[in-house]
């Protein structure tokens, strides 16, 4: 079985350099050890795997948690062909990674690999950490919902205890932040999708962590939130969903968990639209790094300056 690798190196110093696809024997872990890692560096390595993965900003986010942290390790993006995530996990485990980052499409499939996982990534059905034990078990969490709350409440300065949430879309990326969105103690959060069976499914999963109930998107109308989550693919296929003009209470954050170098679609329908202040989920991919970060390497890193110099990137 051969599995392809397109690997990309971020050093401490922030330069990169990137190989080209490297093929390997999908049951001969050395040889993937040697032509993706070398066999000189004794530097931690972690990465992050997905595909497509070559536009991840995961590797200078870790770069600058690990200057900040006096720490040397290596970060690299390593994308892995359809159908070859097991074994080349399992290669990389072998080659001496510490950790992985889990990114699409194959957060679900990393719960399924997992021989122990924290109570967030059980429920969310989806992993985006991957910890590789001494033992030689691998265990998984799931940081993104951690991670969009923490940018909320700390970034952007809007405490969720006893506020109005609504979170569009009933999929993946909605499954992963409702839990620790209900456990910051809103008064309600409500899931609203196009089919809305598929989030009556999601709210009643999650119904013994707080107050959640879920709506089609046409029963909005007259409803006021002090957050909106896009959770939706809108921003990526650049056509909104059907909203009603007012959903927006007074001071409301309007917040996409997609981002980008502009405004999202979602972001600029919003500014329109009543909201008081906006923003993108870039904020949320370095507060869910900085959770990783500390999963690997007990150290909890600022995140201020990371996403600020990030965003110039």
């Amino acid at each position: 079985m051969i599995i392809l690798a397109h690997v990309i190196f971020i050093s401490l110093d922030g330069t990169t350099s990137r190989d080209s696809l490297v093929h390997f024997d999908a049951h001969a872990s050395p040889n993937f050890r040697h032509s993706v890692f070398g066999t000189q560096t004794k530097k931690r390595r972690f990465g992050v795997v997905g595909h497509p993965v070559e536009h991840s900003k995961s590797p200078p986010i870790h770069r600058l948690f690990a200057q900040q942290c006096g720490l040397e390790l290596e970060y690299m993006a390593i994308q892995l062909d359809r159908g070859g995530f097991v074994q080349g996990v399992h290669n990389l485990q072998a080659g001496g990674v510490c950790g992985l980052n889990v990114t699409l499409p194959f957060k679900e499939e990393a719960r399924q690999l997992c021989d122990h996982v924290s109570d967030r990534a059980e429920v969310a059905a989806a992993v985006n950490t991957l910890c590789f034990r001494n033992e030689g078990d691998i265990y998984g969490d799931n940081t993104d919902g951690v991670g969009l709350v923490t940018d909320v409440e700390e970034n952007l300065g809007l405490r969720l205890r006893g506020r109005t949430l609504l979170l569009l879309g009933a999929g993946g990326a909605a499954r992963g932040v409702l839990q620790p969105l209900l456990e910051a103690g809103p008064q309600q959060l409500v899931i609203a999708n196009r089919t809305a069976e598929k989030a009556r499914q999601l709210a009643f999963a999650f119904a013994g962590y707080g107050p959640v109930e879920a709506v089609g998107l046409d029963r909005l109308s007259g409803c006021h939130y002090d957050l909106v989550v896009n959770a939706t693919s809108a921003s990526l296929s650049g056509e909104m969903p059907p909203l009603p003009d007012v959903l927006f209470a007074a001071n409301a954050l309007a917040y996409d968990m997609m981002y980008g170098d502009e405004p999202t679609v979602f972001m600029q329908w919003a500014e329109g639209h009543g909201a008081g202040q906006v923003s993108d989920g870039l904020g949320m991919l370095v507060e869910q790094a900085a959770a990783s970060f500390y999963l690997w390497n007990e150290i909890k890193p600022q995140t201020e300056e990371v996403i600020r110099l990030v965003r110039q990137m």
